[in-house]
C-alpha cells in the first residue's frame, strides 16, 4: 500500500488529505497521513478577523483528529526537522505543552510519497526591532497574541490621558497588502464595538489611531490599481492614516522609523508586509550525504511543472512554499486561491504519476482577487471567459463574494450538509455571543 505523507494542514494540505482520503484512503488504496504542528485548522484569510476579535475560532476551527477520522486518513502532531531522502522517512520533533511536558516523542515516519505543504511566513526583511516590538500576522495563536495586548492596551488607555491631537491608542501597521488593509479596517470596527462593552473612551476616529504604512507606491501593489485606489478611499473616509512610499528601517518598542527619516509612534505595531517560505528549507533533503532540495532566495522549494522537487520526484511541494514557473515564464503567486488549485491537481495528479500514466503540467487560473473592509465594504476583481478580462467590483457584491470564498472552503473540507450546519451555527452565534472577543 503506497504511504503518502502531507506535511502542512493549512488550507490546501487540509484539502489534500481530504480528498485523497477519501478517493484513495477509503478504498485502501493507500495510507494518507497529514502532520501538522497545531491540533486544528483556521482558514488564513480570516487571521485579521482573529487578531481584531470579531472572529470566534471556535466556530470555525477545524479539528485535525476528527477530520482525519470523518476522511480516511491518518493525523500526526509534530514539526517537521527532517527528511532522509535516501531512507524515505521524515523526522518530527517532540512536542511539548506549556509546562514543557512532552506530548508526543520525537517520530520518524516512513513515506512513499512525500507533500510538502507548510505554507509561508512574514518576511521582516531583518529589520532592525522587528522581530522584538512587532506581531507579525501570519498564524492562529500570532492573531490571538495581538488580539490580547489590543485588549490590554484598551483597558490601559482609559487611565491614560490623551495628549492633544493625539490618538489614545495608536495601531501601526506594517505592510499595505490585503492582510494589512484587512486589519486596519477590521480594528476601525472593532473599536466601535469595544465602546458598547465598556470601552466608552475608545473612539475609532478620536482615541485609536490606525497607522498603515507601504514600501510600495500604493497599496495592494501587486493587485489592480483600481482596487488601490477603492481600498484608499474606503479606508480614507474612515480616518485611517495611509503612508506610502515608506520603507521602515526601524522599530522601537513604541515607534517606527522611515528611511525618509519620518518617525511614527506606536503603541502596538502589526508587520504584515513580504512573505518568504521556512528558513529550515533551505537545508531539508540534505541528510546522509544528499543534496538539499533546491530552493530560492525566499526559501521555497523549487517544484517542476508537476509539482515534484527537482531533485527528487518522490517528493512535492505545493502552496506559498513552492516556487512553481508557468508555461509563460510566470511565477504562481503566494496566494490562497493557487494552494487550493495546486492541491485539487494533486488530488487527480499523484494518483496518475503513481500508475506511471502521463500528467499534463499545473497551470494556475487567476479568478481574481478579493479584499475585505470588514462590515464597511469589500473590493475585488473577478476574472474568467464571462469577463474578457477583469472585471471589477465592490460593495455588496463584493462581501458576499468573499463570504462565498469561505463558504467554498468549508464545503470543500466537510461537504455541503456540513457547510450548511456550521454557517447556521455560525449565525445562531451572532445571536447570544458578545460582537468581539473580549478576553
Amino acid at each position: 500500500m503506497q504511504r503518502i505523507v502531507i506535511v502542512g494542514g493549512g488550507a490546501g494540505g487540509l484539502a489534500l488529505a481530504t480528498q485523497l482520503g477519501k478517493s484513495l484512503g477509503r478504498k485502501g488504496l493507500a495510507e494518507i497521513t497529514l502532520v501538522d504542528a497545531a491540533r486544528t485548522h483556521v482558514w488564513k484569510p480570516l487571521l485579521h478577523q482573529l487578531a481584531a476579535g470579531s472572529f470566534d475560532t471556535h466556530a470555525e476551527e477545524i479539528e485535525f483528529l476528527a477530520q482525519a477520522r470523518g476522511h480516511h486518513f491518518k493525523f500526526r502532531l509534530g514539526r517537521l526537522s527532517g527528511v532522509d531522502r535516501a531512507a524515505k522517512t521524515v523526522q518530527l520533533d517532540a512536542s511539548f505543552d506549556e509546562a514543557g511536558r512532552e506530548i508526543t516523542p520525537a517520530q520518524t515516519l516512513a513515506y512513499d510519497t512525500l507533500v510538502i505543504a507548510v505554507g509561508s511566513q512574514t518576511n521582516d526583511f531583518g529589520t532592525a526591532g522587528a522581530a522584538e516590538h512587532t506581531i507579525k500576522l501570519d498564524s492562529p495563536p500570532a492573531a490571538k497574541r495581538f488580539n490580547d495586548r489590543l485588549i490590554n492596551a484598551c483597558i490601559r488607555a482609559q487611565s491614560v490621558p490623551r495628549a492633544a491631537g493625539s490618538g489614545r491608542l495608536t495601531v501601526a501597521i506594517v505592510g499595505g497588502g490585503a492582510t494589512g488593509v484587512e486589519l486596519a479596517a477590521e480594528l476601525h470596527a472593532a473599536a466601535r464595538v469595544l465602546a458598547n462593552y465598556g470601552f466608552d473612551h475608545i473612539h475609532p476616529e478620536k482615541d485609536l489611531q490606525i497607522v498603515l504604512v507601504e514600501a510600495a507606491p500604493r497599496l495592494l501593489s501587486q493587485l489592480p490599481a483600481r482596487l488601490s485606489e477603492a481600498a484608499v478611499r474606503e479606508l480614507r473616509k474612515l480616518a485611517i492614516e495611509v503612508h506610502t512610499n515608506e520603507r521602515v528601517v526601524e522599530v522601537t518598542a513604541d515607534s517606527l522609523r522611515m528611511a525618509s527619516g519620518k518617525v511614527i509612534g506606536s503603541d502596538l505595531t502589526v508587520w504584515a508586509a513580504g512573505v518568504k517560505a521556512a528558513d529550515f528549507l533551505r537545508t531539508l533533503g540534505g541528510a546522509q550525504g544528499n543534496e538539499p532540495l533546491e530552493t530560492n532566495k525566499l526559501n521555497q522549494l523549487v517544484v517542476n511543472g508537476n509539482l515534484q522537487s527537482t531533485r527528487d520526484p518522490a517528493i512535492f511541494a505545493f502552496g506559498d512554499c513552492a516556487a512553481c514557473q508557468q508555461p509563460d515564464g510566470t511565477w504562481v503567486p503566494p496566494r490562497a486561491q493557487a494552494a487550493y488549485q495546486q492541491a485539487m491537481y494533486l488530488v487527480k495528479a499523484i494518483p496518475k504519476l503513481l500508475a506511471g500514466q502521463p500528467v499534463k503540467p499545473f497551470v494556475f487560473s487567476d479568478k481574481g482577487s478579493l479584499v475585505s473592509l470588514s462590515e464597511y465594504s469589500s473590493v475585488g476583481s473577478l476574472m474568467g471567459s464571462l469577463t474578457r478580462g477583469s472585471l471589477f467590483i465592490e460593495g455588496r457584491l463584493a462581501q458576499f463574494m468573499y463570504w462565498a470564498l469561505h463558504k467554498q472552503h468549508q464545503m470543500a473540507l466537510g461537504g455541503f450538509w456540513r457547510m450548511v450546519l456550521v454557517t447556521l451555527s455560525e449565525f445562531l452565534d451572532r445571536t447570544y455571543r458578545p460582537k468581539i472577543k473580549l478576553h
